[in-house]
């Protein structure tokens, strides 16, 4: 039950001056921050992250997003982390996601608008779908002796 699960703050998010706001959400659950870094993404990397989407018809605006400018990495550690991350983030399509959630307080883009555009929904961030891609990913982006271990007192309450 305890997981680890890498968060992105995309572009957009990093341009916006939006990475305290979306971090301070994370810590205040208890989720621990164990990995961070921030880092620009070039187009190869870009290919290795997103290998699931390279041939559908969106990714040449994904690849434009996500190496327009930095990108913070997080890991985040916790008891079911994967699906508070995900619960927190809201919906993909920011439009559809809850009010109370990242997305759904801090972006307003639509399929319909960005498709109209030619351009990558602007939704702010990424976060793992499930345990595997979590663990993937994690490996994808941190190298050994990137990520720490260290108590919180949340864990004192949780573990």
């Amino acid at each position: 039950m305890r997981e680890k699960s890498l968060v992105l703050i995309k572009p957009d998010g990093v341009q916006r001056g939006l990475i305290g706001r979306i971090m301070q959400r994370f810590e205040d659950v208890g989720l621990k921050m164990v990995g961070m870094k921030m880092v620009w993404v070039d187009k190869e990397f870009a290919k290795e992250h997103y290998a699931a989407h390279v041939d559908k018809p969106f990714y040449p605006g994904l690849e434009c997003m996500i190496t327009e400018g930095p990108v913070v990495a997080m890991v985040l550690e916790g008891l079911h982390a994967v699906e508070q991350v995900r619960k927190m983030v809201g919906k993909t399509e920011p439009k559809s996601a809850e009010p109370g959630t990242i997305r759904g307080d801090f972006s307003q883009h639509s399929y319909a608008y960005t498709d109209a555009k030619g351009i990558a929904i602007k939704n702010l961030i990424h976060a793992s779908g499930n345990v595997e891609e979590a663990n993937a990913e994690v490996a994808l982006w941190f190298k050994e002796g990137e990520m720490h271990d260290y108590k919180t007192v949340h864990e004192k309450h949780v573990f």
